[in-house]
């Protein structure tokens, strides 16, 4: 039988389930870790993948958060949003959200990143600038439904990609990179509304917080025309890459007991992976854990609010959130730096974290002093930040020995759990609740404890039952 026909089999604590991919110790018997040819095509995947995937998603992030500068910046008045309309704002968005993930990462197992990603990206951002023309709180419910369908596609498509491209040690730190993305398009966001009411509200006309929809979704729809030119598909297929690049990539990968699909190798079924993703008990326990951190970032949203609770106006509120990004942006890079040098920790560094983030959110639940609070709301959210990075690659690296279509289903099913969360998360600050929001942050203090324990868990039991393909 020919080696790219063989079959292989995934370790499941005691039971065996069969798995068609391609992958055989003949085909990588040459592979010598380490090598100058190694770290240079290393060097090249990062110079093509991480420019790339980082602003795609900088830009990804500022549309989907620019709704919090805008509600401060005039929206909320304008189309007379209360505390409870806000909220659906936000909802919305996560339902379209959640439900077009999966069916989005079975699309992207079988075609081109390098198509699929940028012809997303370019109608979020054109609807992404419609919204600066929106004329009533219906219309804003409908532009928020459509830009959620179609960014499902693209937090999860990252995530196949950066599994499909790096060895188990090098994930932390481009995850960390990844997320860093989000964590400065917060910054930039401020930055950018506050620039815009100072400078562009009622210039032709328009109001401030409509020009941020269309400076904002000019942006993702310019950058995505570049990065179709840029992007790379997979390791097997890829055309920015020599035949001799593309054999060792797919190499390393299968060295490192992960599967890599080429076009040899037999289709699974999307049924049939979705399946074999649900029956293992590594996707709920992440899915789990995901839940909670991604739910508890929910906070993200409120900054500008909880920062104008100390009495700052809306212009200076918007600033005042930057230091919460940027310290979140260190601490988030440091993390990932050090954990690839102990990726087998990646559990106890997740719960550590969490516990900061836990002891902070107790704290401001009895702590009123307001520069206090601020104070502890910037640890907060560089622990949520942290994990945030840590846990994608904690559960990148464990999914590598699933095939391709059930690494793609299993990523972006606990992605898209991860973000349901994020639907009651909306209603965790009401504005009846200000300015000490005891609800929100007492529910946080919890979540986080349940992070703690399910990382914990999760670094236990898969140290002592680790996926593996044989």
């Amino acid at each position: 039988m020919d080696a790219k026909e063989q079959s292989t089999e995934v370790e499941d604590v005691g039971r065996k389930l069969p798995i068609d991919t391609y992958e055989n110790s003949e085909e990588y018997g040459d592979y010598v870790p380490g090598s100058d040819e190694e770290k240079k095509l290393v060097r090249k995947i990062d110079l093509f993948l991480l420019p790339t995937i980082f602003l795609m998603y900088l830009l990804s992030y500022m549309d989907r958060t620019n709704i919090g500068n805008a509600k401060v910046a005039g929206m909320a008045k304008d189309l007379h949003l209360d505390s409870g309309k806000y909220s659906i704002t936000l909802v919305v968005f996560f339902i379209g959200y959640v439900i077009c993930e999966v069916p989005s990462n079975m699309i992207l197992s079988r075609t081109r990143p390098s198509v699929f990603l940028p012809i997303i990206m370019f109608l979020w951002g054109a609807i992404t600038i419609a919204m600066g023309w929106v004329k009533d709180y219906k219309g804003l419910i409908a532009f928020r439904v459509v830009i959620g369908c179609l960014e499902a596609g693209f937090a999860p498509g990252v995530l196949l990609i950066l599994s499909s491209w790096y060895k188990k040690s090098e994930q932390s730190k481009r995850f960390a990179v990844y997320i860093s993305a989000a964590i400065l398009s917060g910054a930039f966001g401020g930055l950018i509304a506050g620039a815009i009411e100072g400078g562009l509200d009622g210039k032709y006309g328009i109001a401030g917080w409509r020009w941020l929809f269309i400076v904002e979704g000019a942006m993702t729809s310019g950058w995505s025309l570049v990065a179709a030119f840029i992007l790379l598909d997979f390791p097997a297929n890829s055309k920015r890459l020599t035949p001799r690049e593309r054999e060792l990539a797919i190499q390393r990968i299968l060295s490192d007991d992960n599967s890599v699909r080429t076009e040899d190798t037999p289709e699974l079924g999307h049924l049939k992976a979705l399946a074999l993703a649900l029956r293992n008990w590594r996707v709920w326990g992440f899915t789990v854990g995901y839940m909670v951190i991604v739910g508890s970032s929910t906070l993200s949203y409120f900054y500008p609010t909880l920062v104008q609770g100390l009495g700052y106006s809306a212009k200076d509120a918007q600033y005042m959130t930057v230091p919460i990004y940027i310290v979140a942006f260190v601490c988030t890079a440091v993390t990932g730096y050090f954990t690839d040098k102990v990726p087998h920790k990646r559990g106890l560094i997740i719960s550590c974290w969490l516990v900061i983030s836990t002891i902070c959110a107790v704290i401001i639940c009895v702590v009123y002093n307001f520069k206090a609070r601020y104070v502890l709301l910037v640890f907060m959210a560089s622990g949520l930040w942290a994990t945030n990075a840590m846990s994608l690659s904690y559960m990148s690296s464990t999914f590598g020995a699933f095939p391709n279509e059930t690494r793609a289903i299993s990523l972006a099913f606990v992605n898209a759990m991860g973000n349901l969360a994020q639907i009651y998360g909306a209603y965790l600050f009401p504005s009846t609740d200000a300015p000490k929001y005891l609800m929100g942050f007492g529910v946080l203090s919890g979540m986080c404890a349940l992070g703690v324990v399910s990382y914990a868990l999760l670094q236990v039991f898969l140290t002592k039952y680790p996926l593996k393909k044989h």
